[in-house]
């Protein structure tokens, strides 16, 4: 009530919360010589106020009672969400933290079995992680330490070693990610978590890339696989496919225009073409690739081949 207003007579109190006089001037001490809060008594008003005199007095509040009942529903809506995305990652780090939620989530309108039950994060192709190597890669990260890891390469089964200095780790499409700079190849690199066999820190400090570096290799292109050299790619898709692609994301630099006959036109930057072939794939033949001309012929082979299957 005196977050919400500048002045609070005594009596609006005892009305709001239904108390009387005697446990209103209780609470108030209570509130004052437990918790210091900054509350005084203006008389010109003849009401209560904060205490401008405190810093920062407005945004005072009582500790360990920060939430309100709906904030807790989503905080435990976004922990069911770490949960599910990736079981075992995180569980031990906030296992105290998620019965705190449910602790006090349970004297709200919503039990937390209310929550579990109703909502649900359906994780489609996401590739099992080792949690100690998830917890050796956060830790080189924040605390600026190199990392020494053992990977499979997908490509051909190669297990290689590197020493690399941790930058960025990235949840994409439901899989973890470690965008770091390889100081064997001296250059910046993406390792798929799930593809990391072992993971050591070493007792060395990581070599920092500036964030507008990391901006320029890892994001001026499609998808996790972006690189520096871009192209750019234009879509088509026809009228019934355009009420659904219209509304996504492909790109943070995307340009997309909804055409006279309904189409959707979608053009935006890219560096490989693997991962982008097999999302314009998904979508058959609502799809046409304009430009440029190597992706589409790469997208044509693809659909040949698949075709040549079923004969």
């Amino acid at each position: 009530m005196l977050q919400a207003r500048r002045f609070v007579r005594t009596q609006e109190f005892l009305d709001s919360l239904e108390v009387s006089r005697a446990t209103f001037k209780r609470d108030l001490e209570y509130l004052r010589d437990r918790f210091h809060a900054p509350i005084v008594y203006d008389p010109e008003h003849e009401a209560y106020r904060f205490d401008d005199q405190v810093e920062d007095s407005a945004v005072w509040q009582l500790p360990g009672l920060w939430f309100t009942a709906d904030e807790l529903v989503a905080l435990l809506t976004m922990d069911r969400l770490l949960s599910d995305l990736q079981p075992g990652v995180l569980s031990e780090l906030i296992g105290p933290l998620r019965k705190r939620l449910k602790d006090l989530l349970a004297a709200g309108e919503h039990s937390a079995a209310e929550v579990a039950n109703r909502i649900r994060v359906l994780s489609m192709g996401s590739r099992a992680i080792e949690p100690a190597h998830f917890r050796a890669l956060a830790t080189a990260l924040l605390s600026r330490r190199r990392l020494k890891i053992r990977h499979s390469r997908r490509q051909d089964g190669d297990v290689l070693e590197r020493e690399v200095s941790p930058q960025r780790l990235v949840h994409y499409r439901d899989n973890w990610y470690l965008d770091a700079f390889c100081h064997k190849r001296q250059a910046l690199r993406t390792f798929a978590v799930d593809a990391i066999e072992q993971a050591t820190v070493l007792d060395k400090d990581a070599r920092d890339v500036g964030e507008e570096s990391l901006e320029r290799h890892f994001a001026s292109g499609y998808g996790i696989f972006a690189g520096v050299e871009t192209q750019q790619a234009v879509l088509l898709f026809n009228p019934t496919r355009a009420r659904w692609v219209s509304r996504e994301t492909w790109h943070p630099k995307q340009d997309g225009k909804l055409q006279l006959d309904g189409s959707y036109l979608l053009q935006f930057p890219y560096s490989r073409e693997p991962e982008l072939v097999m999302d314009i794939l998904k979508y058959g033949a609502d799809v046409e690739v304009l430009a440029p001309e190597s992706l589409r012929t790469a997208v044509a082979s693809e659909l040949r081949q698949a075709a040549a299957r079923y004969k």
